[in-house]
């Protein structure tokens, strides 16, 4: 199963404080070790909501919201994609992390939807537009 791991952001992270060389040293092994074990698909740190922009979807409407946005406990600092057995080894994957954050921290763990989970709503058109982009996506 795919699943996204979101480090929630702290107000140090939305502040730009920057981690230290120990904390990027111990970060580069955990993502090393999740490598080798052939879990992280991708994965990387995010700036800062300042730099953000939100589309908000009305009907046919878009607006843009421009960040900095206020929530910080439901905002999102970094993430990674993984491919595991089960939610259970996600979480212990997840436990063996170093604190991601220079304070106390949450990491988030969400299973990604699979086509599978579609089967019943597919049409074979559908089908067959999702698979051209997963073919093209994979080469």
């Amino acid at each position: 199963m795919r699943v996204v791991v979101f480090v929630k952001a702290t107000v140090d992270s939305e502040a730009e404080v920057m981690p230290e060389a120990q904390m990027l040293e111990e970060m580069g092994r955990y993502n090393e070790q999740l490598v080798d074990a052939g879990i992280m698909l991708g994965g990387d740190g995010l700036k800062p909501s300042k730099y953000g922009k939100r589309v908000v979807f009305s009907g046919t409407g878009r607006s843009v919201i421009d960040g900095p946005f206020a929530e910080t406990k439901e905002l999102v600092a970094g993430y990674w994609i993984w491919e595991v057995r089960d939610m259970d080894e996600a979480v212990e994957w997840v436990k063996r992390c170093p604190n991601p954050m220079l304070t106390d921290s949450e990491i988030e763990i969400r299973p990604a939807f699979e086509m599978a989970d579609f089967a019943e709503q597919m049409s074979p058109e559908a089908e067959a537009i999702h698979e051209r982009n997963r073919s093209r996506l994979e080469s």
